[in-house]
């Protein structure tokens, strides 16, 4: 039998990826489900600090519950930056320590955090002093080759004791050295087991879990080990999937939603973002492009969306050419 978990906000999440997960990204993940927690994509420290704060914090008021992630490593940094989330409405404040990228290296944060275990206690203590919202950190299971559970135990055990109680453990070791981003996602193993023995160890705290999880039934089995999922490329690549989230999981009403109902909300959303912003439709529609996954007709529609010569006409006229190509038309009448 599924869980049907209400209460807990981390119980399924959709993960914080770069280039990805922005305002507009995340407000079409809203009308796939209510309830669902969203990511920011990761905002460094310097960027907040010394860049333009409006551009990277600004998000719509639909998107509650949102979460900031913020990638660093100097605690009095981290603090003001948490208080600036914390002030434009964010619900939560997450710092990376699991980016295996090159460029995150180079700051001395993401992934080789785990390696400074009381470095991060120092920047969850500033964070948590400087905020109301819950602080939580989202970390592998090991760096390189460090491959014993006993690792990431000593690190959530230390960090927990400076204020945090909620870790999204993605499921994998990063590979500093040698592998891409991308790699990183793929080749290092999955070990579900060993959040699972965190869960076991520190029961007062909220774990969940990401990592190639991509079915409803897979998050009903993490549920029954764990108190959360965190699922990233599947929910951006077969987005309709999350329509189902809120009934499966958090003991919703089914939910009335169609493609072509969230497809109308999109263009709606689109012509308000001209108005408002003077944002172009074609950088918003790409993150709806796997609305159709799977269909027949879903690359001729996609094809539409995606054609960057009609990015002058209005996006009410690319759908209605979007639903010819599709057959969305004679499929209606037939």
């Amino acid at each position: 039998m599924t869980p049907t978990l209400t209460t807990n906000p981390w119980t399924l999440s959709v993960a914080p990826m770069m280039d990805w997960t922005d305002a507009h990204c995340r407000y079409f993940h809203r009308l796939l489900s209510r309830h669902a927690l969203l990511y920011t994509e990761m905002v460094t420290t310097g960027a907040l600090l010394h860049g333009d704060v409006p551009r990277h914090l600004r998000f719509n008021t639909e998107e509650h519950p949102v979460a900031l992630q913020l990638g660093g490593s100097e605690p009095a940094d981290l603090a003001r930056c948490a208080k600036l989330g914390e002030d434009w409405g964010y619900d939560e404040i997450n710092i990376n320590c699991g980016c295996p990228s090159e460029r995150v290296q180079r700051g001395a944060f993401g992934a080789c955090l785990m390696s400074e275990a009381p470095l991060v206690a120092d920047c969850v203590k500033a964070m948590v002093d400087a905020v109301e919202v819950p602080v939580t950190v989202k970390h592998r299971i090991g760096v390189d080759k460090v491959e014993s559970y006993a690792f990431v135990r000593d690190f959530v055990g230390t960090v927990a004791e400076a204020g945090c109680s909620t870790f999204i453990v993605h499921a994998r070791n990063a590979w500093l050295k040698g592998l891409s981003p991308k790699e990183n996602r793929e080749i290092p193993p999955l070990r579900y087991e060993l959040v699972h023995q965190l869960k076991q160890d520190f029961p007062a705290l909220t774990i969940a879990i990401n990592g190639g999880i991509t079915s409803h039934e897979q998050v009903a089995q993490q549920l029954v080990h764990v108190d959360g999922v965190m699922v990233g490329r599947e929910a951006y690549h077969n987005p309709w999937t999350m329509a189902g989230w809120d009934q499966a999981f958090f003991g919703a009403a089914p939910s009335e939603a169609t493609r072509e109902s969230i497809e109308e909300q999109m263009v709606v959303y689109m012509e308000r973002m001209a108005a408002e912003q003077g944002t172009g439709w074609y950088g918003i529609a790409r993150h709806m492009l796997g609305l159709r996954h799977g269909l027949p007709g879903a690359r001729r529609w996609r094809q539409v969306w995606s054609d960057h010569r009609l990015k002058t006409t209005p996006p009410r006229e690319v759908m209605a050419l979007a639903h010819i190509r599709y057959g969305f038309d004679e499929a209606k009448s037939a």
